[in-house]
């Protein structure tokens, strides 16, 4: 995994203090994971990592496009990314994740991988329903009547004592006894 090395930050050299990074993203870096959602793409991520004795923190700033398949038409078309996230790798006695946002590395790491990390930041962004934009004004005007809930404010009516119980096992009789 040569490509994946790309995105390697060495973090046992830096200095405390505030450091940036930029990779681009092209279709490439898609070929690293195995996912049917997203293949191609063309983005750009900037990083800055803010590095202390005894924490790292990685505000990433994802900008581009990917390339989707319509779940109607099969075509494709360009879907916009455009996300901010935070990480934060503390430091501790073994490596683990405690969060979607916290991981902890141990103290003498020498190099921390964000290609994992990036990549599941953008297949974040995608959604669910991933509609051509020609069909998007379409699928809104079928969503306005899906979402149509109606409210009554009428009490329930409480039942009827006078009417005709089913007889009840005798079995089942003693023990209504026994909640009075």
């Amino acid at each position: 995994m040569k490509a994946e090395r790309n995105f390697d930050i060495h973090i046992f050299k830096l200095s405390n203090g505030t450091h940036d990074y930029q990779f681009e993203i092209q279709d490439s870096f898609f070929e690293l994971f195995e996912n049917e959602i997203v293949n191609q793409g063309n983005l750009e991520v900037n990083i800055s990592l803010d590095k202390s004795d005894r924490m790292i923190q990685a505000d990433i700033e994802i900008d581009g496009e990917v390339t989707l398949t319509c779940d109607r038409s099969l075509e494709e078309f360009q879907h916009p990314i455009h996300t901010q996230r935070q990480m934060l790798f503390k430091y501790g006695e073994e490596d683990k994740e405690l969060s979607e946002d916290v991981m902890v590395i141990v103290k003498d790491t020498q190099t921390i991988n964000l290609a994992s990390l990036i990549f599941e930041f953008i297949t974040l962004e995608i959604p669910m329903k991933k509609l051509h934009p020609k069909f998007q004004e379409e699928e809104d005007e079928d969503d306005e009547y899906e979402l149509t809930v109606v409210y009554t404010s009428e009490e329930e009516e409480e039942p009827d004592d006078t009417q005709t119980e089913e007889p009840i096992d005798p079995r089942w009789e003693k023990l209504k006894n026994l909640k009075k």
